[in-house]
């Protein structure tokens, strides 16, 4: 029997939960980007929306879709992501993040949050890959979601896509909902490139101190807890992983949707 071919890991940003049904570019681009990677054999997903103190992974061996959000149209709330879950996998996952001293914690009950089911529903839209949710730390910094990445980076000589699901950029005050075309404001673009030089050159040091040394910083995450994705997928990686934006787009004036692949 071959063994499974490596993966690259993914940093996603899955923006509105309309961009479940929308016709965008982000929209297209995820259609599109499932067909173009190795069929995994499961895929983790890090999400934004599971916020908790520490590492924890969803164990349940069919989990609910959740509809964590309000003031959307009716039909975004009818959609169900029947995927099945993969609990051996999830304790695989823990033993490793215990293995790496981050006091994990399987929870057998937790379902799959838009941050998960949004881009999953546009990449693999006839939910027949096993998906396993893990947690962020809003309380915690990039090294420690780096650290987290790191205890996952066997899973990709395993058949499992590993993807970080937040937003590039992500400050829900600071929206146009009345232009969603508008263009991007200078401060966040002056962020993403900042972000995208820095991935570019690998310069691991300054991305870990992001808050400090990225142009407007606070303003494009007034809370960390959508960026720290990316520090997962990178970390996920390996010590030497090539850097690839496989896509840039932005809606509402500044909620950037950049698209990485580490590998």
């Amino acid at each position: 029997m071959d063994a499974p071919t490596r993966l690259p890991t993914l940093f996603l940003s899955h923006g509105s939960p309309m961009l479940a049904v929308e016709d965008s570019p982000a929209g297209r681009f995820l259609d599109g980007l499932g067909r173009q990677l190795p069929w995994p054999r499961a895929v983790v997903v890090v999400s934004a929306h599971f916020m908790t103190d520490r590492p924890m992974v969803g164990g349940h061996i069919q989990p609910h879709t959740v509809h964590d959000f309000g003031g959307f149209p009716e039909p975004l709330y009818q959609i169900r992501y029947p995927a099945p879950g993969a609990p051996d996998l999830a304790e695989q996952i823990a033993q490793r993040l215990a293995d790496a001293g981050l006091n994990p914690r399987v929870r057998e009950n937790h379902g799959l949050d838009h941050g998960v089911w949004v881009p999953m529903l546009r990449m693999y839209p006839d939910a027949d890959v096993p998906v396993v949710p893990v947690s962020v730390m809003p309380h915690g910094d990039a090294a420690q979601h780096f650290a987290l990445g790191q205890a996952l980076a066997p899973l990709r000589d395993e058949g499992v896509l590993v993807i970080g699901s937040g937003g590039f950029v992500h400050n829900l005050g600071d929206l146009d909902w009345k232009h969603p075309q508008a263009a991007l404001a200078p401060w966040a673009q002056e962020f993403g490139d900042w972000m995208h030089t820095m991935l570019a050159a690998h310069d691991w040091p300054a991305l870990l101190d992001w808050q400090q040394r990225a142009p407007h910083a606070q303003h494009a995450h007034p809370t960390v807890e959508h960026l720290m994705p990316l520090f997962v997928a990178l970390g996920a990686a390996g010590d030497t992983p090539s850097v690839r934006a496989i896509h840039r787009s932005h809606q509402l004036g500044s909620l950037a949707l950049d698209a990485f692949a580490f590998d």
